[in-house]
């Protein structure tokens, strides 16, 4: 099956590694794509473990496999790339009651121990 992150490649050569835990992503766009993956399949836990240790208190297994859960995602668009650590997207996906939406998001990432993880984001208009 194709990637659900968009990026052309096949999910098991593409995401997959990264949520079953072969290996972590590289970059701060790559898991910003495992985890518009993850929110498709849905696999909250991956959502989760990659959620910055000092942000999870704010966030929470259930509720993240749950709108990964009621929403098609449909597709994802990279933005911009301000920086190393920064990525602007739009994750396009049909909601609950068959309405097109898009969120658009600054994600801030970070490097901890060598790998990165999920930090904030801002939402956009």
């Amino acid at each position: 099956m194709n990637c659900p992150c968009c990026s052309g490649k096949t999910y098991e050569k593409c995401c997959k590694p990264y949520h079953n835990g072969e290996k972590n992503a590289p970059t701060a766009e790559a898991l910003m794509r495992s985890r518009f993956s993850a929110f498709a399949i849905p696999n909250g836990e991956y959502l989760m473990e990659t959620t910055s240790p000092v942000k999870r208190q704010f966030h929470n297994k259930k509720d993240l496999q749950e709108w990964g859960e009621i929403n098609e995602w449909t597709k994802l668009e990279i933005v911009d790339k301000p920086s190393m650590n920064k990525v602007e997207f739009k994750a396009y996906y049909t909601n609950e009651d068959g309405e097109k939406q898009v969120h658009h998001e600054l994600s801030q990432f970070k490097m901890i121990q060598n790998r990165w993880y999920y930090v904030s984001g801002e939402f956009l208009e």
